[in-house]
């Protein structure tokens, strides 16, 4: 039977696909994404992985850190994200304080992202500490990314957003954090901010994927947030940046040119309205 004419289902993204990607050399995009246009518009561009970071914090509620976020905040985000992607995989930030206390607290926290908002996936900041309560997760069932480097969510313990684990020290700390979070089951990790030949190393070391931010061109894929990479957060310049459109100015020329329309009572025009 002809398929001419036809649209063709994309092939949605699984954990498994990104493994997969790693053993065939295939790099992993990936990018942020709090609301359902967003998640739509990135998701058709072709994004492999789309992930609901705590990020939502800074970026839509304008706090300095993402301390503030609740379970209930990133289960909104996640269910908006989720009702408007058809092809990425979808992984969701635990936030602050909804799987620290107790291993079991963890597992409830990590149910509810999936039960109730969708995620295919839930991501955890932390090492060897969290070994155990990833593994009781990982057992129930639900996919685990991992997060080492600069954890935001402990930004008050470390004081700072400088690169981490430049010491030789904290990076064999860091690289076992990774042997024992991959031990435990997490089917990928994040290494954010740290040097490029540690992350060279731990991407080496490990079987599953790493995705960059600030870590260097040797991980298996990077993630930006899109707010940033489109030039919509104009305070916000770091060194692993790279800025693909500036629509902050953009936007802000549109608003003006209408704002003009209206006051000189161009807009609507005949065409743009009803008789």
């Amino acid at each position: 039977m002809s398929t001419q004419g036809k649209t063709q289902t994309p092939e949605k993204v699984t954990t498994q696909t990104v493994v997969e990607m790693k053993r065939k050399g295939e790099r992993i995009s990936m990018l942020t994404a709090y609301d359902f246009t967003m998640a739509g518009i990135v998701d058709r561009a072709g994004i492999d992985v789309i992930l609901v970071g705590d990020s939502a914090s800074n970026v839509m509620a304008g706090y300095e850190t993402t301390v503030p976020m609740t379970l209930e905040h990133m289960i909104y985000h996640t269910s908006c994200v989720v009702r408007g992607v058809k092809r990425a995989l979808v992984i969701a930030d635990l936030p602050f304080m909804s799987y620290q206390v107790t291993a079991k607290e963890a597992l409830i926290s990590s149910g509810r992202m999936m039960k109730e908002a969708g995620a295919h996936a839930v991501k955890l900041e932390g090492g060897r500490t969290i070994a155990g309560t990833v593994r009781k997760i990982v057992d129930a069932g639900i996919p685990v990314m991992g997060h080492l480097g600069l954890t935001p969510q402990s930004i008050y313990k470390f004081g700072t957003y400088k690169v981490r684990a430049k010491e030789e020290q904290e990076a064999e700390e860091l690289l076992e954090d990774a042997r024992q979070l991959e031990e435990a089951g997490v089917f990928s990790i994040v290494l954010e901010k740290i040097p490029a030949a540690l992350a060279k190393k731990v991407t080496e070391s490990v079987s599953i994927p790493t995705i960059g931010i600030g870590a260097g061109a040797d991980c298996d894929g990077q993630v930006l947030v899109t707010h940033d990479m489109l030039g919509l957060n104009k305070d916000f310049s770091p060194r692993f940046l790279r800025r693909y459109a500036d629509l902050d100015k953009s936007m802000t020329d549109a608003v003006s040119n209408y704002i003009d329309d209206v006051k000189k009572g161009d807009f609507p025009n005949e065409n743009e309205r009803y008789n």
